[in-house]
C-alpha cells in the first residue's frame, strides 16, 4: 500500500521534470565533446525532440526507462492504481511511436537513447559515434 495520499503522490510525481534531466545532460555533453552542435526541444517538430541536430537531419530522444517502458530492470510498475498507470504508460508509448513515425515521414533520422544506456558513457559514446560518423543504423545497437 502506498504510504502517501493520492494528492501527495500526484504532487510528488508532478515535480519530475522532463527537460534537463541527468541522462539528457550526459547525452548532450557527449555530443558536444564529439564536436556536434545542436538545438534543444524544438517545439516545431513532432514530439518536441530533446536534441535536434539540423546539420545531420537527426533528432535524439532521451527516454526515461520508467516513463517510456524500455523493458529493462528500471521499468517498474507501481503496485497501487495499476490500471491508471498502465493507461498512462500505454499513452506515452503510443505518443512516442506517433512522433517517431511523423519525424521519419518528414525525412528526419530518429535516435532513442534510454536512461539506462547513460550509465555506461563509454558504450554510449561508441554508439553515438557509430551513428553520426560511420552511418551505423541505431536500431541495430539497441539493447
Amino acid at each position: 500500500m502506498d504510504s502517501l495520499t493520492p494528492e501527495a503522490r500526484s504532487r510528488l510525481m508532478a515535480r519530475i521534470g522532463g527537460k534537463g534531466t541527468k541522462p539528457e545532460l550526459a547525452v548532450r555533453s557527449l555530443l558536444h565533446r564529439m564536436g556536434l552542435r545542436f538545438r534543444l526541444h524544438d517545439r516545431m517538430l513532432p514530439g518536441s525532440p530533446d536534441i535536434v541536430l539540423r546539420r545531420h537531419r537527426t533528432v535524439v530522444f532521451v527516454h526515461g526507462c520508467f516513463w517510456h517502458r524500455h523493458g529493462c530492470r528500471m521499468t517498474t510498475t507501481p503496485k497501487t492504481r495499476k490500471e491508471f498507470w498502465q493507461q498512462k504508460f500505454d499513452a506515452n508509448v503510443a505518443r512516442d511511436e506517433r512522433s517517431e513515425r511523423k519525424l521519419e515521414e518528414l525525412g528526419w533520422r530518429v535516435l532513442v537513447v534510454w536512461e539506462c544506456e547513460t550509465r555506461d558513457l563509454i558504450d554510449l559514446e561508441r554508439r553515438l559515434g557509430g551513428f553520426f560518423f560511420q552511418g551505423v543504423d541505431p536500431s541495430s545497437t539497441k539493447p
